[in-house]
């Protein structure tokens, strides 16, 4: 009788515990949706971030001069990626709104 109560509270206990771990609310906040522009915007700080820690770590005699201006000119390289992209996007934003108003008055 022990046995079997104690197997039972077991059991009770491990059904509780995987229900609380594994079951999902009614409702799930996901955060804010991201545009593109938003994430290029992030990119591009912890690009710069980067090459700040480069610069700093350069200084402080962990790379030599070759790997650094290897590592500074990939990471200058996809800075201005970013930044055209950025750029274009922007734009194209901006271009948007007034090319479908030119639009609607030809029509």
């Amino acid at each position: 009788m022990t046995n079997t109560l104690a197997l039972l509270t077991c059991l009770l206990v491990t059904a509780a515990v995987l229900y609380y771990v594994f079951a999902l609310p009614g409702e799930l906040y996901l955060g804010p949706k991201k545009t593109r522009l938003a994430y290029l915007r992030e990119r591009k700080d912890v690009v710069y971030e980067n090459l700040r820690d480069l610069n700093f770590e350069f200084k402080a005699g962990k790379f030599s001069d070759s790997d650094y201006q290897e590592m500074k000119a990939a990471l200058e390289n996809e800075a201005a990626a970013i930044l055209a992209e950025i750029a274009r996007l922007e734009e194209t934003a901006i271009a948007g709104p007034a090319s479908s108003e030119r639009k609607g008055t030809r029509a």
